[in-house]
């Protein structure tokens, strides 16, 4: 490793003084940026799939004549692509978890930065729904991998009183891999609106897979934690690396496993199942808005006074839709006019209301490692969570303005996204450093087959409310009990704060 400090493993006991960043070296900031660019691409190529999703389904699904009947199909089949995400998600992180352990930290992350970076790229060239979810449960396969081997190398490399914060800040700069994705998003919404590209989330999903190029910086510079290699080496321990029934043999690591997977389970379902809707909702809720706006504007430019009155009768189609009628196709040609305008502004808030979400997470992220270090890991949880549940369920049952999403989506997104810091610090913490990648993804990954199964359960809640006006909102509010679950573990798992790593 020419050109770093060479690292001794981290001491974890002994007084120390200072701001705890004053105990990295070179290298330590070399892991710390290399396994966060690691995740943070890895929640660029999640945030992509979130903000392109409705535009996906619309144009992979067969059209339905009726509009209202196609635009539930869309929710509907959106929450199908996102189970069977999650479903390759927590495969990968079940098979990945289990490499990180057995062949090293830095391998399995080169591994899964390439498969996930790849596979979404190919998802830019779906031809229909089933094509485009092949190339969705791929890509999971690969995200699902990255977290546990990232936390693990970074929680075995660092200095004991600075891994909570660095774990943290692991966590928190993922939000930048999010506004990133929303910046692309608004930049296409503004090309589609101005006419300058079709199918914006193709191109989307085609810069996500710029990150694999991040693999060659593994490849070259990143060497294994000096406490895996010691491991690896031992005959006797090695061949109980990365062993899932070696992780249940022994009752302390089997009980931290299973009591941090329903943990997980709280903050992985009420995420992917409500809080990643959020900007679906921005779009439902804004919907009737934007299109007048985008009407008003076409009719002040059309000088023909026929386009003028197909453009009006259009516009009161679209504010006050006769239920169960279709769409008039004399009014098809005005509707074609306004409907990429209208695509593209919505596009925008929606990338708008991810990035509200991702500043509010940043910072919610870092902060709970700073709560967490001061009164506890499990104190905090419990804060989280309850604030998770307050927060997601005021947002779907109370948004309406678009002043709003400047408030009320960051303080959710703070909410949400600080239970994220806490597994990226606390499952480390549950588990030996031979069992530490295996046991951190079964708690994260595994809980994301459960997890799968909210969209789904969202999407029958989506029929249950079909006939109010804006279906998400009812949805949303119910699914949002799950993050009450995670008080319901809590009491039975360890305090590890001032605890050194297990060995």
């Amino acid at each position: 490793m020419h050109g770093f400090d060479d690292v001794p493993p981290p001491a974890e006991t002994g007084p120390a003084s200072g701001p705890w960043y004053r105990e990295l070296s070179r290298y330590h900031w070399f892991v710390l940026v290399v396994a966060a660019l690691g995740w943070l691409f890895d929640c660029l190529d999640q945030q992509l799939f979130v903000l392109a999703r409705p535009a996906a389904m619309k144009e992979l699904l067969p059209k339905l004549e009726d509009p209202a009947q196609f635009a539930e199909l869309v929710k509907v089949y959106g929450g199908y692509a996102t189970s069977i995400f999650l479903l390759g998600w927590a495969t990968g992180g079940l098979i990945f978890g289990v490499l990180g352990d057995r062949i090293g930290r830095a391998k399995t992350m080169m591994m899964t930065i390439l498969i996930y970076s790849a596979c979404t790229g190919l998802s830019a060239l779906s031809r229909g729904f089933w094509d485009f979810a092949l190339y969705r449960f791929l890509t999971g396969l690969g995200v699902g991998g990255e977290f546990a081997v990232g936390v693990a190398l970074v929680a075995e490399v660092m200095p004991a009183r600075a891994r909570p914060y660095t774990l943290a800040l692991l966590q928190a700069l993922s939000a930048f891999g999010n506004i990133s994705a929303a910046l692309i998003s608004i930049g296409f919404g503004i090309a589609e609106e101005e006419g300058l590209v079709t199918s914006p989330w193709r191109w989307m999903f085609l810069i996500g897979a710029i990150p694999a190029l991040l693999a060659l910086v593994i490849r070259r510079r990143l060497k294994e934690p000096e406490r895996w290699q010691q491991l690896s080496h031992e005959g006797a321990v090695a061949k109980q690396l990365g062993s899932y029934a070696e992780l249940f043999r022994d009752p302390r690591w089997k009980k931290h496993a299973l009591l941090g997977l329903v943990l997980a389970c709280s903050g992985v379902i009420g995420l992917w199942a409500v809080g990643f809707f959020t900007p679906d909702l921005t779009r439902a809720v804004l919907r009737k808005k934007v299109a007048a706006e985008v009407y008003d504007e076409q009719i002040g430019k059309a000088g023909d006074s026929n386009l003028i009155f197909q453009l009006e009768s259009a516009k009161a189609y679209e504010l006050n839709p006769p239920k169960g009628q279709k769409f008039p196709a004399e009014l098809a040609a005005a509707k074609a006019l306004a409907e990429p305008a209208i695509n593209g502004r919505l596009s925008r808030w929606q990338g708008l209301t991810s990035m509200m979400i991702n500043i509010g997470a940043f910072l919610g992220m870092f902060g709970f490692g700073a709560v967490a270090q001061r009164i506890g890991r499990k104190p905090t949880f419990a804060m989280g969570f309850i604030a998770a549940f307050i927060s997601t369920a005021a947002v779907f049952w109370y948004l309406k303005d678009i002043n709003q999403i400047f408030w009320m989506v960051p303080i959710m997104g703070f909410c949400q996204l600080s239970l994220f810091a806490g597994y990226a610090i606390y499952f480390p913490e549950l588990f030996p450093t031979y069992l530490r990648s295996t046991g951190t993804s079964f708690c994260y990954n595994v809980g994301r087959f459960v997890a799968a199964t909210g969209p789904l359960i969202q999407a029958q809640l989506l029929g249950l409310f079909a006939d109010s006006q804006e279906s998400l909102r009812g949805a949303g509010v119910c699914m949002c009990g799950v993050f009450l679950v995670g008080l319901l573990v809590l009491p039975f798992l360890p305090e590890t704060r001032g605890n050194p790593l297990p060995e």
